[in-house]
């Protein structure tokens, strides 16, 4: 019998899988400390998670069972993956199950603030009738210029594209081929800071886009630009919006996230232009129930086949191959990084060249081990063995393989 706890909330539909499993056992216990869960743990085959448990190095080490965590969600910085896999545990997420919800609330943010919908709501929660207070702007034949231009991003854009917005994207990493494809235009952060009306940021948090929206940023951008943050709270400096907002520079924001969470910036968000969530993106109904019942079922496939989909620290290969394959998936997926530091432009296609005893494998676990490294700095947390061959396609990469003889290999 294998057991799972489960420590956040989530949708009945994903524990219901694991109740009506044969061989495995669930818990639900969703009120704990952190001490608390680290005594829990102990006990339990697999975990699942959202985003409200820490699952710190220390968790993990009192894990004696674990050998898996699941996080009904994309995002697994909550998570420290280092330390789960040098324990050897698995960590899957489910990619995409939020992707539509996250970008259709970028929309709604977007257009309450152009609106003003929160205020006027407020004060006529408040016995008034301020007509003129609230005046709003149009969207219809605005420039919408988004920075980021990956699954949640091309939601935004094509929402925004029915809306008659003009589109302006920001992405080095994607091909000029896919972004025709998807009716993109393509431009420079200077481009779309200058020309913008509506600015939407949809990248991954790291080292590179940590306050990359700071006062050198505002101070090309358009007077009465207005700002949309419903990726990762700390890629919009805070300090430099609030300043910004003060000044008029920008006319309004809209926040989803926020450099900690939950935000004491009372200083920022109870600025009349500044609209606020706490940090819901991903909270409808279907993707809450879609994430559920998707890492119910891929944690109860590995815990009584084996089967590893959707990790973020594990390749999709048996066993029986990995000791040997190992070396070699860690060299590629070190290539693919170091290839990615190097770049800088974007990637129309990727050769692989593969000879000597490696080809007595079957390789693919290998490029997508490269295709890994070299996308994981561009989109961060996003990125696993599992989609790299599909995010590769969809920003128009050409991934090719090819291959030496083995024995004219073995001959030399």
């Amino acid at each position: 019998m294998k057991r799972v706890l489960v420590s956040d909330s989530m949708a009945s539909e994903g524990i219901e899988i694991f109740r009506n499993t044969p061989g495995i056992e669930v818990d639900v216990i969703t009120k704990h400390t952190p001490e608390e869960l680290k005594e829990l743990v102990s006990g339990y085959d697999g975990l699942v998670v959202r985003s409200s448990s820490k699952i710190t190095k220390e968790i993990i080490g009192s894990a004696e069972k674990l050998s898996i965590i699941g996080r009904a969600g994309a995002g697994v910085d909550n998570i420290d993956v280092a330390a789960a896999s040098k324990k050897g545990i698995v960590v899957m997420n489910t990619p995409g199950g939020n992707t539509i919800t996250t970008g259709e609330h970028a929309i709604a943010m977007m257009l309450s603030l152009a609106r003003k919908i929160p205020q006027a709501t407020a004060s006529m929660k408040a016995g008034k009738w301020e007509k003129s207070r609230f005046m709003g702007n149009e969207y219809c034949n605005k420039t919408l210029g988004i920075i980021g231009i990956g699954r949640i991003g091309t939601v935004v854009a094509d929402r925004a594209k029915g809306l008659k917005m003009n589109v302006l994207a920001y992405d080095p990493f994607i091909a000029p081929e896919a972004a025709e494809k998807m009716g993109i235009t393509l431009a420079t952060l200077d481009e779309i800071y200058g020309s913008a009306d509506f600015i939407s940021v949809h990248v991954p948090k790291s080292k590179e886009t940590t306050g990359m929206i700071n006062a050198e940023a505002f101070a090309k951008m358009k007077k009465g630009v207005f700002i949309i943050n419903c990726a990762r709270g700390g890629i919009v400096s805070e300090k430099d919006l609030y300043e910004a907002l003060v000044s008029g520079k920008v006319a309004g924001a809209a926040l989803d996230v926020f450099e900690e969470e939950p935000t004491k910036n009372m200083a920022l968000i109870s600025q009349e232009n500044v609209i606020c969530t706490p940090h819901l993106g991903a909270s409808t109904d279907e993707a809450q129930t879609s994430v559920a019942i998707a890492i119910a079922e891929q944690m109860v496939d590995y815990l009584l086949k084996g089967e590893i989909r959707y990790a973020v620290n594990f390749p999709s290969i048996s066993a029986d191959l990995m000791n040997a394959m190992a070396p070699y998936l860690n060299l590629s997926e070190k290539l693919g990084k170091f290839h990615a530091q190097i770049i800088s432009s974007g990637i129309q296609e990727v050769h692989i060249e593969y000879s000597g005893e490696i080809l007595r494998f079957d390789v693919t676990p290998l490029t997508i081990a490269l295709l890994k490294g070299l996308l994981t700095p561009i989109l961060n947390e996003n990125v696993n063995y599992i989609n790299a061959p599909i995010i590769a396609q969809e920003r128009g990469i050409n991934v090719k393989e090819s291959k030496a003889a083995l024995w004219a290999i073995t001959a030399a």
